[in-house]
């Protein structure tokens, strides 16, 4: 079997398929691509075992078909350095070597049976399917990640809840400590049905997606999903168990509203933390007439820093304390040149929320408070 096709492309395709594929694997040939030629198409597979990666791409020639593995790495270290040019495969299954020719040289590689590649359990046939773009699904996941848990004793914390109702699909990730839920009303369903996505897969599509436009396609049943991204496919297990009632968590009245430039409280946050306390980050928020003041303190090591920014406030006057990091986290998570932070007593959670929210969407953060001493 022989076949030609062009470098750049097969290197972009492999470095995308690349990120699924762990450096210890149970089975040894979850360390390679997974090759097949069929009518002048070439199909790549990767897989973790619990992730696998689908793509194609068109071969300028070919001569044959067949299914063969061949190792990740070196294969994508020699390709990976091509300047754009035809790269020619001559697949012998019988020796199980592949040799590569290009402008330049060749070199050979051993192969193995493409048959002792582990097949993905695919979606059921009463899988639940919704269609959302590209763009908007990119954004949303690029939103949520930040905030879910690294948590083995409740599992069901550490991915992405995609939750499908009547109204919209919201998207919702958490650690107990912050929030994020994302409302999309553009896809919404009558038949309710939810999925929480791992993040190693959410991972690997916050880097494919946002590319170009069209819709993304997602089936998914109790234990299984499949993501059509249109320049391929992921098929991946999803955490099973029941996701905690978000809304419950999130205050319906917070009559403090405070208004502010994104942008410049994130600078203000970023000088104030290094003097706050390193077990507890803790900065105190002091809001009233106009003016937020930042107060970090560390007595053990007599650091302390203060700074005030102006801002729109309609409220009583109140003193709030919140992690530095992890306030910085939800700021740098949204694109907007103002958010707005609702607030009703220092013991109860905050909120905020962009000052426009993006077309057809409602996001918004939660942050839980922290003790301060007056």
């Amino acid at each position: 079997m022989r076949f030609t096709v062009s470098s750049t492309a097969l290197s972009a395709k492999l470095t995308a398929l690349s990120r699924v594929i762990n450096s210890k694997n149970a089975l040894p040939i979850l360390g390679d691509f997974l090759f097949d030629v069929n009518d002048n198409q070439l199909h790549l597979t990767a897989s973790d075992s619990e992730n696998t990666m689908y793509t194609s791409m068109e071969l300028t020639d070919c001569d044959g078909s067949g299914r063969f593995a061949i190792g990740n790495h070196d294969l994508l270290e020699a390709v990976k350095g091509f300047s754009e040019q035809p790269i020619t495969f001559d697949v012998d299954l019988q020796q199980n070597i592949v040799k590569i020719s290009y402008q330049n040289g060749m070199f050979s590689l051993p192969v193995e049976n493409a048959d002792e590649f582990p097949v993905a359990q695919q979606v059921s046939e009463q899988a639940t399917t919704i269609a959302i773009s590209n763009q908007m699904l990119s954004d949303n996941i690029n939103r949520s990640l930040f905030a879910t848990a690294q948590d083995e004793l409740r599992p069901v914390m550490n991915g992405i809840y995609f939750d499908l109702t009547p109204d919209c699909l919201a998207v919702v990730a958490s650690d107990g400590h912050k929030l994020v839920r994302n409302k999309i009303y553009t896809v919404k369903s009558d038949q309710p049905a939810a999925f929480i996505l791992p993040k190693k897969p959410a991972t690997l599509l916050k880097n494919l997606l946002g590319k170009d436009g069209g819709d993304v396609i997602i089936r998914f049943d109790e234990r299984n999903a499949e993501v059509n991204y249109g320049d391929g496919i992921i098929q991946c297990r999803l955490i099973e168990g029941r996701y905690p009632n978000y809304n419950s968590v999130i205050p319906q009245n917070n009559p403090n509203q405070l208004t502010v430039d994104r942008m410049g409280l994130l600078s203000a946050l970023r000088r104030v933390q290094p003097f706050a306390n390193d077990s507890s980050n803790l900065i105190r928020f002091h809001v009233e007439d106009g003016t937020l003041q930042l107060n970090a303190e560390d007595y053990d090591f007599s650091k302390t820093a203060t700074e005030r920014m102006s801002c729109e406030y309609n409220g009583q006057p109140m003193s709030i304390g919140f992690k530095g990091s992890s306030f910085i986290e939800i700021l740098g998570n949204f694109s907007c040149p103002e958010v707005v932070i609702q607030l009703a007593d220092p013991s109860r959670a905050g909120l905020v929320l962009p000052s426009e929210q993006p077309e057809n969407q409602d996001v918004l953060m939660l942050m839980m408070p922290m003790l301060i001493n007056d």
